[in-house]
């Protein structure tokens, strides 16, 4: 008879335990999965900016300098990306990711400030479109890393609290996951402004 009962507290300990590992192995792939829509919607944003580069050459032939900087800046977030997507709850990756997202949202924005100084590129109907399409992709980003910055809470609290805090370390979850915060996080809260 003990033994029976021992067998079935054995039994429910291990189920408690298993459910544990079942539910910290759940919500990391809900945070990964955030990751990969932030993912698309950077890629995206990434694939537009040569295009409005290429259109606004004809333009700003003497700005040079300004249209390298944007290139230069995307180029290094593709890169951070390509990082961060290998490794979505690596703190480092999503840090390095975060610095070049707003080193290219400062060369973005003294692009769109060098634009104003040209009037026939602010009324092209490429660039309009190019922008409106820049405009949608920006507030996809934006919800795109709520969504993430939300997943890597609920992982993160269930992975602190108690009774998962005993076992999250002997299943492979030692480190918490990293929230992806911009350095500029109150002005990307807004819809981004490009006017041409």
């Amino acid at each position: 008879m003990t033994t029976i009962i021992t067998l079935v507290i054995a039994a429910i300990i291990l189920f408690f335990i298993a459910s544990i590992y079942n539910q910290l192995v759940k919500l990391k792939n809900r945070f990964q999965n955030a990751f990969a829509q932030i993912e698309v919607q950077l890629k995206r944003r990434y694939d537009l900016i040569p295009n409005l580069v290429e259109t606004a050459k004809a333009y700003m032939s003497h700005e040079r300098e300004t249209l390298e900087a944007v290139i230069a800046a995307r180029n290094s977030a593709m890169n951070q990306l390509t990082a961060a997507a290998a490794q979505p709850g690596d703190a480092t990756a999503i840090s390095q990711l975060a610095g070049a997202e707003s080193a290219l949202q400062g060369a973005m924005t003294k692009f769109s400030m060098v634009m104003e100084a040209y009037p026939d590129l602010k009324a092209n109907q490429n660039m309009m479109q190019l922008t409106e399409e820049l405009t949608s992709t920006e507030n996809k980003v934006a919800f795109a890393r709520q969504a993430f910055n939300d997943a890597v809470t609920e992982y993160n609290s269930y992975k602190q609290s108690f009774p998962p805090v005993i076992f999250a370390g002997f299943f492979g979850h030692q480190n918490d996951a990293k929230l992806l915060e911009f350095a500029d996080s109150a002005a990307i809260q807004a819809a981004p402004k490009v006017s041409f």
